[in-house]
């Protein structure tokens, strides 16, 4: 049969089906597909929060977004082109989520009465037969069915047939959009290649979709989007949480500092911890610790000794972690604190997005507690930023916090990884004798940082007091006096805005210098601000971008950047808390777009936001 190929630029697919149907599987495979053949690419995992839901039900479903273009991309997108429903809950869930006229490819047999009862559809009433999907074009295959016909002479379970179905759904695309399934035939072997039944059958099942799509004469069209231009390089998809690990990774070994994280596992931070298990070979030490506490009084310890300490969480856990993070100020010792944001308050919205922590960095530990705060914008940027916040707390004697949040950790992207000559040295200098002017070692005597000098124990004759009482200037003795207090605290405030001497200033993301409205983000709103932003420039309007890497301290010029413009608008995705720090520290009446849905701000309705504000 003579089938035509349609090119097309940009696709947005979603998958979705019931949080045992390894819809996360299937949108991994196809984006690891996407990237090996060079063209851009976002995704969103959505994650159901409970671990295992009523199968069936609206809370047990887990979706998959992937959109994936041969132009530079830099959201998931806001609406789908094709969304693959394995059951009524699933569609039901994400009907809102699909353009007028996109592809609906269903399993038909997760629509029988059963399913429709659970997706609490009204009695006698089946989306697929009512006619309320008259504007989409609906492709109905029984999944089920055919994984098992495919299978009829295994003798495994039909429990364990029924497993392959994602496979069959992702055979069928990958003849859909013209693909070659050998990436997957060799993950599959990988995965599974000591259980041969296993093995087999998922690859039958995979080959039968694609066959399924190959013989039947429904399908008139298959679909090609072509390699993307992007910077000349080698590339590879990379997820937020990965590129945190790598990031680390790197940093020790620039910093000459073995690498130690003590952490306690938590959504969605715990793949950090996963994967800096896996790299003993460059002298990474991962301890999974009995609590938040001594997960971070542990890294605490490592730093003490000479290491380089990390500690990872998300909001609640940061929130133990708080008197711990005190001592580490009062230490004036490195420490990486990586906050993955999620929504709150208490346990929150657990597999879900939000940035509601700044304030929390920011004011979210007793007394007078300053500490540099480091943001990320993409999956690939936060090897970057994390390499970033390992500079700053090394090189000025603090603990830094790194954020980052749920959209990031478990999104993907092609990154364009560098090669480890180009990174920038973190040179690091130990203290091992005393200088030329101290009859005794002086453990806070600070150089033009501020940073005082980091000694292991140990070293013969640099014995020093440490806790977290306060210290007296210079001696590091335990201290009462008002004065002192107040001297000392000033100090630690200083050397926290001193290092704004030590970034880069910054930079617009794009735009003019000068214009109506500039729009300032940051973390996880990069994609939908760039992307928004760009549209309205396109459109003649002198709207620009800042996206702040460094959000404590501002970088130096971020006032004059301020000024340049009539309006400041600032979406975030919490209830306003970057635009109170601006407010304050700038004197502007900036503006908020504020969302807080557990879901990524769009660019469609930042577009509306900022036409809106163009017309008054």
């Amino acid at each position: 049969m003579e089938r035509k190929q349609e090119v097309l630029q940009d696709v947005v697919i979603k998958f979705a089906g019931d949080s045992g149907d390894g819809m996360q599987l299937t949108g991994t495979q196809f984006t690891n597909n996407t990237a090996l053949l060079g063209i851009d690419l976002s995704t969103f995992p959505d994650f159901p929060a409970e671990i295992r839901a009523p199968i069936g039900t609206l809370p047990g479903v887990s979706g998959f977004q992937l959109r994936f273009s041969s132009d530079r991309i830099y959201t998931p997108g806001d609406a789908c082109d094709v969304l693959v429903a394995m059951n009524a809950a699933a569609l039901k869930t994400n009907l809102t989520a699909i353009k007028k006229g996109g592809k609906i490819i269903v399993n038909s047999d997760g629509f029988d009465a059963k399913n429709l009862r659970l997706a609490n559809y009204p009695e006698g009433e089946n989306p697929l037969e009512n006619g309320s999907l008259s504007n989409y074009e609906v492709i109905k295959m029984d999944v089920t069915k055919m994984t098992r016909e495919a299978l009829k002479d295994f003798t495994m379970g039909m429990k364990e047939k029924d497993r392959a179905k994602n496979m069959f759904v992702l055979g069928f695309l990958y003849f859909m959009y013209n693909r070659d399934m050998e990436n997957t035939i060799k993950f599959l072997k990988e995965k599974f290649g000591k259980k041969p039944e296993i093995y087999e059958s998922n690859v039958k099942v995979l080959q039968a979709g694609y066959n399924y799509g190959d013989t039947t004469e429904t399908f008139t069209t298959t679909f090609l989007v072509e390699k993307a231009k992007m910077e000349p390089g080698t590339y590879r998809s990379v997820m937020g949480n990965q590129a945190v690990s790598y990031g680390l990774i790197a940093a020790s070994q620039k910093s000459g500092l073995p690498l130690f994280l003590g952490s306690y596992p938590i959504t969605p931070a715990s793949d950090i911890l996963h994967d800096l298990s896996k790299f003993k070979n460059f002298g990474v030490r991962t301890f999974q610790a009995e609590d938040e506490i001594a997960a971070i009084t542990s890294a605490i310890g490592a730093s003490y000794g000479g290491s380089l300490g990390v500690t990872t969480s998300s909001g609640p856990g940061i929130a133990l972690k708080g008197e711990a993070m005190g001592l580490a100020v009062m230490l004036e010792i490195p420490l990486v604190i990586v906050n993955i944001q999620r929504g709150g308050p208490s346990t929150g919205l657990p597999t879900k997005t939000e940035q509601s922590d700044l304030m929390q960095a920011y004011y979210g530990r007793n007394g007078e507690c300053p500490m540099p705060i480091v943001s990320a914008s993409t999956p690939a940027d936060c090897f970057d930023a994390v390499y970033e916040a390992v500079r700053i707390s090394v090189q000025h004697m603090t603990p830094v916090i790194f954020l980052s949040d749920g959209y990031i950790a478990n999104g993907a992207e092609p990154w364009k990884f560098p090669v480890a000559e180009e990174l920038p040295p973190i040179p690091v200098k130990f203290k091992t004798q005393l200088g030329d002017m101290e009859e005794s070692y002086q453990p806070y005597l600070r150089d033009e940082k501020l940073a005082r000098p980091w000694a292991i124990p140990g070293t013969p004759g640099l014995e020093h007091r440490i806790g977290g009482l306060e210290k007296q200037n210079v001696t590091g003795n335990i201290s009462y006096e008002p004065e002192n207090h107040q001297l000392m605290v000033k100090i630690r405030q200083e050397k926290v805005d001193k290092i704004a001497d030590y970034i880069p200033e910054q930079k617009l993301d794009s735009g003019p210098e000068k214009g109506k409205i500039l729009v300032i983000g940051w973390g996880s709103t990069y994609g939908a601000i760039k992307s928004a932003c760009r549209d309205l420039q396109g459109k003649g309007h002198a709207v620009s971008h800042a996206h702040l890497r460094y959000v404590r301290p501002f970088p130096k010029n971020l006032g004059d950047i301020i000024k340049n413009f009539d309006t400041v608008l600032i979406p975030e995705i919490n209830n306003g808390q970057l635009i109170k720090i601006i407010r304050d520290v700038y004197f502007v009446d900036a503006k908020g777009y504020n969302k807080i849905m557990g879901v990524p701000i769009t660019k469609t309705e930042l577009v509306i936001k900022i036409e809106e504000m163009l017309r008054e």
